[in-house]
């Protein structure tokens, strides 16, 4: 991105309404999230059927349309975007399911940050069922696996999006990575 302030003073214009601004805010941001969601899909089964511009698209229309949001930075909006981003891939999975009638279970391996081996696969929903058991238990500790898997963020940017230490989310990354992995290996 070319630069924080260049981005908080757009996502504040796209808040105003500005659609110029939304449609500079798209063309500095999108290269990032379409990184970003073909990163993601390259983990989903083969005949996946949500391209990473389909997602980036469909990401960046939910987050311009929000009402009520006041955009921060460039680290809020892409902590904003994990939800996004989140909820379209859990969307389109549960609804693949469905159209399956339970087989075909979609697959997202996760990265070596979240789990021990790069070998480690999760069903994309029983992650995020994890993600809300894990939020019921200690809220921050799910955010901070939204916004680093789902967002990309580092350590210091999520510290900034959360108001928090570096430390804080070392340690809470740490134990969330833990709890997940357990979580997803003993529901099997």
């Amino acid at each position: 991105m070319s630069g924080s302030a260049d981005a908080t003073q757009l996502l504040a214009n796209v808040r105003s309404g500005d659609r110029q601004a939304t449609d500079q805010l798209l063309s500095m941001v999108y290269g990032e999230l379409r990184a970003l969601a073909g990163q993601l899909l390259r983990h989903e089964r083969p005949d996946h059927t949500l391209e990473a511009t389909a997602l980036v698209h469909e990401a960046y229309l939910k987050l311009v349309g929000q009402t009520g949001v006041e955009w921060q930075d460039r680290a809020h909006f892409f902590a904003i975007a994990a939800q996004a981003i989140r909820r379209i891939l859990v969307d389109h999975a549960r609804g693949h399911r469905r159209d399956k009638r339970g087989g075909g279970r979609a697959k997202l391996s996760l990265d070596e940050g979240l789990v021990a081996s790069y070998e480690q696969a999760a069903d994309l929903v029983a992650l995020d069922d994890a993600l809300a058991q894990l939020g019921e238990r200690n809220p921050q500790q799910a955010r901070i696996v939204e916004i680093r898997f789902f967002a990309g963020l580092t350590i210091e940017e999520t510290a900034a999006v959360l108001g928090v230490s570096t430390s804080t989310v070392e340690r809470d990354w740490r134990y969330a990575r833990a709890w997940l992995y357990r979580a997803l290996t003993t529901n099997d």
